[in-house]
């Protein structure tokens, strides 16, 4: 099958190519419906972690939507084809997280997230405009060797970050105001229409909801089935909800901890080493350095600790080693603290957030609705996450962004909301707000023990397949609820713990997971996929 694509692929591609013309795969009628439509050429291209051969391109926009005849930019689209010849005309589209990461950046890991799909569907990623090779507002990359200390210096970080921002502003399209999210969405309309595609079926995680939301408010009639995962709503002033958020995520691992047997016994003051770890700081320590592995002494501040203890509430599997990091530091050693948080994100270049477009959607869209949120600081995480976003936004030119951007219609098609209990960033009590303004079209899914992202766990990526698979709008929805609760059934990462030496006595076994229910009935996968 992938032979096949192969050769699909290229023979278009060359066609496209050859015509000078917009080419979408198996959109048929729709392209010559649409003569104005924007025109994009398509040719073939090798994708970094892809197997298969994809089809790249570029469309020009103007930098400023209100000065067509002012500076432009090239928006790089990416289309991965579907191996079948009689494919679905509704493509998939996926709106990358951050803000500030690169979808095509990340055309490996969502291959093969997605690659149920590609067997009928073509699955198209564009980068956003600030990020991958879209006008790029990437900042200078720093040295994987440079000290520890350096990396996480509040004080030096923005510094560089205004360094940054003056050289980015010297661009051809260095006009920062021009990289909000209702500003972006409109590039992938436009996209939409030179492909042909008459809808498209999104998906996004994390920011990549907010932007599948405005893509929803403004476009409409353009989708057939959005999936949100881990939602950010527009109106969540992200650096305000930073530290409540944590804060929650935390204390519910250290709860999580007492009410497990093993975990208990292991660490069963847990609580009081944790306050023993603020009250010693600030402090100088040893570490080692997580790339060189030589020693490196540095000062940690309260601030410092409580950044590098947030990162790995992100994913479950290193939160589960919080508690031996926590009762590590509590005797002196930060090591395993600062090893968690540098283990966060290390997915390469596809990882990598532009941090230029990062600070351009946040001080433009977030920071204007502080005091409109209201949210109450943690009562470890206090405000430091915050103050750094002030400072930064302070001198940072502010965009446009509509009073109708904050809020969310009625959704036009089957929604379904994904939310990990566990999430430190993006909560269930975002998406069930989200979920009730959407109205009946809309469900909402909580993964009890995810963290950021549920897509990936489990089950889950087969419930999302059912649910953009389904031709029926009703029978999609009604499905869900049935189909998802498998998420309830994934059980938590059990605390980690060092190899025990000889001659100590065993701890209780973890509380057993319950017993998985049977799997869903084959008829209710599409006799295409069977």
């Amino acid at each position: 099958m992938r032979t096949l694509a192969r050769c699909l692929s290229g023979r278009l591609g060359r066609l496209a190519a050859a015509a000078g013309a917009a080419l979408w795969l198996g959109a048929g009628p729709g392209l010559a419906a649409q003569a104005a439509a924007p025109t994009l050429v398509l040719e073939p291209c090798r994708l970094r972690g892809v197997e298969h051969d994809a089809l790249c391109g570029k469309l020009r926009r103007p930098l400023d939507p209100a000065r067509a005849d002012g500076p432009q930019i090239d928006i790089h689209v990416a289309v991965l084809p579907a191996i079948a010849r009689n494919k679905k005309p509704d493509p998939l589209l996926f709106f990358a997280g951050g803000p500030g990461q690169s979808a095509i950046g990340l055309a490996g890991p969502v291959s093969r997230l997605y690659a149920r799909f590609l067997n009928r569907r073509d699955l198209v990623l564009v980068d956003q405009r600030g990020t991958g090779r879209s006008a790029p507002l990437a900042c200078e990359p720093e040295s994987p060797t440079r000290p520890v200390a350096d990396s996480i210096d509040p004080a030096r970080q923005a510094k560089l970050l205004a360094q940054c921002r003056d050289a980015l502003q010297k661009l051809p399209y260095g006009d920062l105001r021009q990289f909000t999210t209702t500003i972006a969405v409109a590039d992938v309309e436009a996209v939409r229409q030179a492909l042909g595609a008459a809808r498209l079926n999104l998906v996004g995680g994390s920011y990549g909801t907010r932007a599948a939301l405005e893509y929803m408010r403004q476009f409409p009639r353009s989708v057939r089935r959005a999936v949100l995962d881990g939602v950010a709503p527009p109106d969540m002033a992200l650096p305000g909800s930073f530290s409540p958020d944590a804060q929650r995520a935390f204390d519910a691992l250290l709860g999580e901890c007492e009410a497990d047997l093993g975990c208990h016994a292991r660490y069963p003051s847990l609580r009081a080493q944790w306050k023993s770890v603020l009250g010693a700081l600030p402090r100088e320590v040893a570490v080692l350095h997580p790339v060189t592995g030589r020693e490196e002494r540095l000062t940690l501040t309260r601030d410092i600790v409580l950044g590098l203890v947030r990162l790995p509430l992100y994913a479950p599997t290193l939160a589960a080693a919080l508690p031996l990091a926590i009762s590590e530091a509590s005797a002196g050693r930060y090591g395993a603290i600062v090893g968690l948080a540098t283990a966060v994100g290390g997915g390469g270049k596809g990882m990598e957030l532009a941090m230029g477009m990062h600070f351009s959607v946040v001080c433009s869209e977030d920071m204007p609705r502080l005091a409109l949120r209201g949210e109450q600081p943690g009562a470890d995480f206090g405000e430091a996450m915050l103050a750094q976003y002030r400072e930064a936004c302070e001198l940072w030119p502010l965009g446009r962004v509509p009073a109708a951007f904050y809020t969310l219609p009625p959704a036009p098609a089957p929604t379904l909301l994904l939310s990990g209990g566990d999430d430190p960033v993006t909560p269930p009590r975002h998406a069930e707000r989200v979920a009730q303004a959407l109205g009946p079209k809309a469900r909402h899914v909580v993964v009890p023990h995810a963290g950021h992202g549920t897509i990936a766990v489990g089950c889950l990526r087969d419930v999302v397949f059912r649910f953009i698979d389904n031709e029926d709008e009703i029978a999609a929805l009604a499905a869900l609820p049935a189909d998802a609760q498998c998420a309830a059934q994934l059980p938590r990462p059990p605390a980690f713990a060092l190899p025990m030496a000889p001659g100590t006595p065993p701890l209780p076994p973890p509380v057993p997971a319950p017993r998985p229910k049977p799997l869903p009935d084959p008829s209710r996968y599409s006799k295409a996929d069977r």
